[in-house]
């Protein structure tokens, strides 16, 4: 009896048809007008009135018949109930609900929209509607996903992966969230790539646009401009390199030296990540601009005429070297830390010194970081807006052109889209060279065997040049930020070096009244504003980041390639492009969420989604499958072993994607520019009125003290996410280098 009532008892099943159930009977099916986040509406007409109403109230009231038609496939689970999973009509009867009811609701999500049916055929089949559709709330939302949901247990009950529901739904809710918020609001925009100034569609426009002089030129061989694709293309190559070496010399230091100031290195890394990027420009500027500090001493030294070097491939060069060098540290510094000790030991033990071990044994071993490292400092360079922007002078990159054919005089949105097609196929191609570098070899080195060795030095020869070159890049980035530090103290920066604190005054003064603390500073609200949206944003970002790398490391599945490049498409885009995207697409129903919180959470969790996916990646790549196989073994299911044993050994990983995601939605630019509303306005947005309006004292003290606020709460993630444990003994006192 106990056996029988184990196969018809369905937690997981009963779940999904309660959730969908109240998402239709219970919960505001569309928007409501004070955002997600807004719960007034429970007390303002709920649920009779049609703004507030649920689906099955709207039906009852004449409303909206079309979401009708819903209450088959939410019936239909019911009758699995009290079958069991082998009975072919379970997985049937779950598949037909699935299908059913998430195809209905994108189809009439798509088919009626603000003013109306979206097609003439349909308006000739059943009329005008009444009244316009709404964008989906929580209600729609929430029936969703219950419909996918049961569609993937379904799926897995007919013994896809084996059966596994956890994987299956994983795979099924990743891709869906892939293609909502990344494909189709991408190829809305590249539809236009085609499109023509009288709104048809032609090949030939394309090609006008595509072959254009200003892209592919190389002028720059004799002695002109060169187009924005090959400028954009070296110096991506040029950061993906030196980023990648500078990431893997610091990553060196704090792990294989005895080098006493380690935790100031690390903070010196992560440093540039959480600064705007115009404001590591402008301090730039002050020191080697055509007035800079050094430029005018080297020049009075000289005695020569300081120049505009800084200005276009060098300025821009040396930027982006600044931001994006902490990316390849992130990613390295678990890569590194993960090379099994026992490993370079044996390796002594046959009488090789430290050189030939680590040359041969270490280094191979750390090819997945030092590719994944070179790929994300080479996707950053592409994507990069806010540095060519301030340095770029008459370099010309796509992400820039981009920004400019939107919202420059010319508003061709069409050459936008070919010069982002050109950025993704730079993109694909890098992302295939590493795939072919790496190979199919294994880089496995922890398995489920204790490891309690100890990493060896570094090599002598190779200790002074790594030794030199990360503390010369870390004497130059503690400059840098100096120079930013003191222009938030000074009257004016460059002109009037008076010190003074009334541009943080303006910015966060506060007053203490009898209701409490009153918020007078001009800044408060954006900034308030910029802290939350990043909170909501960074868990869930290494959390959908996280569960990809498991999929794509861990699960063989169809179209595996082209799901993992789906996960690195927002991140190739420039932000500009995701922005005007994104408005686009979701300005309309069934995703309506422009001018909301919502649209702002949703575009940092796609754009920062991939640093989780290949931090996770190159990590996993480490870890052996026998793991998993061996908690399979012991009766675990696949979300209990990804919980218990492949988590708590990523935390390198999950600090880097939790550490990425806050602190770029809180220093984010393109994007945030087209995305926020009177309602929510972000930190950068704020700070780049600022600028416009010459107030540059008070943009460089808000800056810093954002700086100072992502320091403390990066800070706090290192000690609620702690180090990996691996049982390796603590490395012995030594000598100083």
């Amino acid at each position: 009896m106990r056996s029988e009532a184990t196969k018809t008892s369905h937690p997981v099943l009963i779940f999904w048809i309660i959730a969908g159930w109240v998402g239709y009977c219970l919960l505001p099916w569309y928007m409501v007008e004070d955002g997600l986040w807004s719960f007034e509406w429970q007390f303002d007409g709920y649920p009779f009135d049609t703004d507030y109403a649920p689906g099955l109230f709207l039906i009852g009231q004449g409303e909206k018949l079309w979401l009708s038609p819903l209450l088959i496939p939410l019936a239909l689970p019911l009758l699995a109930l009290r079958r069991a999973k082998s009975d072919p009509a379970y997985a049937k009867l779950l598949i037909l609900s699935g299908a059913l009811g998430f195809g209905w609701l994108i189809a009439q999500g798509f088919g009626i929209g603000i003013r109306g049916f979206n097609y003439d055929w349909l308006k000739a089949v059943f009329g005008e509607p009444k009244i316009r559709q709404f964008g989906m709330g929580y209600g729609a939302m929430i029936c969703a996903s219950a419909f996918l949901f049961l569609l993937t247990q379904g799926i897995a009950a007919r013994g896809a992966i084996n059966g596994d529901v956890f994987v299956v739904s994983a795979i099924g809710g990743v891709i869906t969230i892939v293609t909502a918020f990344v494909f189709y609001p991408i190829a809305n925009m590249l539809a236009s790539a085609v499109l023509t100034e009288e709104g048809t569609y032609s090949l030939a426009a394309f090609a006008t646009k595509f072959f254009d002089d200003r892209l592919w030129g190389l002028g720059c061989f004799s002695g002109a401009r060169c187009g924005a694709a090959w400028n954009s293309l070296f110096l991506a190559i040029s950061v993906g390199f030196i980023t990648t070496l500078l990431g893997l010399c610091f990553a060196l230091v704090v792990t294989r030296s005895g080098f006493r100031y380690k935790r100031a290195i690390r903070a010196l890394t992560v440093l540039p990540i959480i600064t705007p990027p115009f404001v590591i420009g402008l301090a730039l500027i002050l020191l080697f601009g055509l007035s800079g500090s050094v430029s005018v001493f080297v020049a009075d030294l000289l005695g020569t005429q300081p120049t505009r070097w800084l200005y276009g491939w060098p300025g821009v060069l040396i930027a982006q070297t600044l931001a994006f060098t902490p990316i390849a540290f992130l990613v390295l510094i678990g890569v590194v830390e993960g090379v099994s000790p026992s490993m370079e030991e044996a390796s002594q033990t046959l009488r090789a010194n430290r050189w030939q071990t680590f040359r041969t044994v270490s280094l191979p071993l750390m090819r997945p970081g030092l590719a994944n490292a070179f790929l994300l400092g080479f996707i950053e360079s592409m994507a990069d807006f806010g540095n060519p922007l301030v340095l770029g002078g008459n370099f010309d990159v796509l992400s820039t052109e981009i920004f400019f054919a939107i919202v420059g005089a010319q508003y061709d949105q069409g050459r936008a889209a070919v010069l982002a097609l050109v950025l993704l196929f730079f993109t694909l191609s890098a992302f295939y060279a590493q795939r072919v570098w790496l190979g199919k070899k294994s880089y496995t080195t922890v398995t489920g065997k204790g490891d309690a060795g100890v990493h060896p030095l570094m090599p002598t020869g190779l200790a002074i040049p790594v030794m030199v070159v990360a503390l010369s890049w870390a004497v130059f980035t503690a400059v840098v930020y100096a120079m930013i530090v003191y222009g938030s103290v000074v009257e004016l920066w460059g002109v009037n070096n008076t010190l003074t604190f009334k541009h943080y005054v303006t910015a966060f003064s506060l007053r203490l009244e009898e209701e409490g603390i009153r918020w007078t500073g001009a800044a408060w609200d954006s900034f308030w504003t910029t802290i939350t949206i990043a909170a909501i944003a960074a868990p869930l970002t290494a959390a959908v980041g996280l569960v990809t790398a498991y999929l794509l490391t861990r699960q063989s599945f169809a179209g595996k390639n082209a799901f993992e490049f789906g996960t690195m498409l927002s991140f190739a885009i420039p932000g500009t492009v995701i922005g005007v995207s994104y408005i686009l697409a979701f300005n309309v129903p069934p995703i309506e969420i422009t001018g909301t919180g919502v649209i702002l959470v949703v575009s940092f969790i796609f754009r920062n989604m991939p640093v989780g996916v290949r931090a996770g990646i190159a990590s996993m790549s480490q870890l052996d499958k026998s793991l998993d196989e061996s908690s399979l073994t012991l009766g675990a299911n696949s979300w209990q072993t990804f919980r218990r044993i492949i988590l708590p050994l990523l935390r390198p990983a999950i600090l880097a994607a939790l550490v990425y995601s806050f602190v770029r939605a809180m220093t984010a630019i393109s994007a945030v520019i087209f995305l926020v509303s009177a309602k929510y306005d972000m930190a950068t947005s704020y700070i780049i009125g600022r600028v416009e309006n010459n107030d540059y004292g008070l943009a460089i003290a808000y800056s810093t003290t954002l700086i100072f606020v992502m320091l403390a709460v990066v800070g706090a993630m290192q000690l609620v996410v702690g180090r990996t444990r691996i049982g390796r003994r603590m490395t012995q006192s030594r000598t100083n280098v």
